[in-house]
């Protein structure tokens, strides 16, 4: 199977985009970084690289930490994750998947 060349967008990502790239998106909706209807659908993987670099930047301004957070990033941190939750349930998500090497 070859891999693909580019990213096939938030939307139509594993779970609804419950995955490594559909977080990073996320975050960059809540810092600002992008417009929420960004779904980075036919980026090239250089440019989500680039996205990664620009989300952890901003995540260090705060120790990486969601507590950390100013109240109005913190509360758009929270709708938008709560919202992503959601859809990847409805999808079938469990998030047992992200810890099922722990133990």
């Amino acid at each position: 199977m070859k891999k693909p060349k580019t990213y096939v967008g938030i939307d139509n990502d594993l779970f609804g985009g419950m995955t490594a790239i559909g977080k990073i998106i996320r975050d960059a909706w809540v810092f600002g970084l992008l417009p929420e209807t960004e779904t980075c659908e036919g980026w090239n993987f250089a440019g989500i690289d680039a996205l990664i670099d620009k989300v952890n930047a901003e995540w260090d301004k705060y120790g990486c930490l969601v507590s950390h957070l100013p109240d109005d990033l913190a509360q758009r941190h929270r709708t938008i994750h709560t919202e992503a939750v959601r859809i990847a349930k409805e999808a079938g998500w469990d998030g047992a998947f992200e810890t099922d090497d722990e133990g």
